[in-house]
């Protein structure tokens, strides 16, 4: 523990009383970490100076007449509980001239405990109640408009989508000044969708590429100033959003598309879960501290093993034609994969200088912060199973 907790002046402190106490120049009273003290050094009684003056034994100053008692009594080495002991060579001598009431108590700081801990348990840092109930109502909707009817969940990935670009648009313009023409990018972004589900990759991509010249040419209508900038930020958002969604519409419109699109997100979420389970358990050492101190490397060997067993059940009962080995590829994979996009988003909240995208969802933040994993995760599936099991 430090001095300061004590309450023990600077070493240039000089004379510890008010001006009018006067007895003892301040170059004759003594400094914390002066050598031996004797009853000729200072110009106020002492106790029991005991003999020889040059002995090692530092000398306690006696308190004025009618003041406060010190914090000791200068013989037996006693220490009050409002005050350091009378051999503590940084404490007060006692209470001061012209005070009413006994001196200041000080006592020592206690420890803060750590941020990350509660009752002798860690904490997740989010709501978890809220984040359960949240998952489950969407979990429960997916899975609904995915198996009754594809258009439902085509719709869902859309409204996801326009929602992420809002998102994104809007913390770009408040944090960088960056004017992103949102008009453009979420029918470009619907457009995109739609596109690859009905006329696959190709029909993605040309509905890509209209995006982007609608984008240049919107931004034509306000000063040039910024320009480069902002479409730029703009094409940025349009491949990072609704094309890489795309692929999730590619793998919804395959014969067995439902079940495809069921491996993708179960598969991510297990990826997720793995890491946070093992990490909170057993992390000890940082993944990339200046990205997200929270992710360990015990994290991602809980997420590629997760989601390794996942995959390995998923291609086997849930895929036509597919076998497990498949699919312990396939979880490797993936638990790279959104492991990656979950810390490129974390590196652009760094960057923007936020915790969350966005507060829609309780518990889990924004629809951005719940994409992260997905985004970058679909192009990768999408391609694995054309390639293990065919395009479908």
């Amino acid at each position: 523990m430090n001095d300061s907790s004590w309450g023990a002046p600077q070493p240039d402190a000089g004379y510890w009383g008010p001006p009018e106490q006067g007895s003892a120049a301040p170059a004759a009273m003594p400094r914390p970490g002066d050598g031996p003290v004797s009853a000729h050094d200072v110009s106020v009684p002492v106790h029991d100076v005991g003999g020889d003056a040059s002995q090692t034994r530092r000398m306690p100053i006696a308190p004025d007449p009618g003041s406060p008692g010190d914090a000791g009594d200068g013989r037996d080495g006693r220490r009050r509980p409002d005050g350091p002991g009378p051999t503590d060579p940084t404490g007060p001598s006692g209470a001061r001239h012209g005070q009413d009431g006994p001196e200041p108590q000080h006592t020592p700081r206690q420890p803060e405990a750590p941020a990350a801990a509660e009752g002798g348990r860690k904490r997740a840092g989010r709501d978890l109640p809220a984040a359960i109930g949240v998952g489950l109502g969407l979990g429960v909707v997916i899975l609904a408009a995915l198996f009754f009817y594809k258009p439902a969940f085509l719709g869902v990935i859309v409204l996801a989508v326009v929602v992420g670009l809002w998102e994104l648009a809007s913390r770009l313009r408040e944090r960088k000044e960056i004017q992103v023409p949102l008009v453009p990018l979420a029918l470009g972004g619907a457009a995109m969708t739609v596109a690859g589900y009905l006329r696959g990759a190709e029909g993605a991509w040309i509905a890509m590429a209209l995006t982007a010249l609608a984008v240049l040419a919107w931004r034509m209508t306000q000063p040039a100033a910024d320009y480069l900038r902002d479409v730029t930020a703009a094409l940025f958002a349009a491949f990072y959003v609704p094309f890489l969604a795309t692929f999730v519409a590619l793998m919804l419109a395959a014969d067995d598309g439902p079940w495809r699109v069921l491996t993708f997100l179960i598969l991510t979420v297990v990826s997720d879960t793995g890491a946070y389970a093992v990490g909170w358990r057993f992390g000890r050492h940082k993944l990339a501290p200046r990205i997200s101190p929270g992710k360990t490397r015990e994290g991602l060997v809980g997420a590629v093993a997760f989601a390794m067993a996942a995959g390995a059940l998923c291609t086997q009962f849930l895929i036509d034609d597919g076998r497990w080995w498949q699919g312990l590829l396939l979880g490797l994979a993936v638990a790279v994969s959104a492991t990656l996009g979950d810390l490129g988003e974390s590196m652009m909240k760094r960057d923007l200088g936020i915790k969350d995208m966005g507060t829609l969802l309780p518990g889990h933040g924004g629809i951005m912060d719940r994409l992260d994993s997905l985004l970058p995760t679909a192009p990768v599936v999408w391609l694995l199973l054309v390639v293990f099991v065919g395009a479908g």
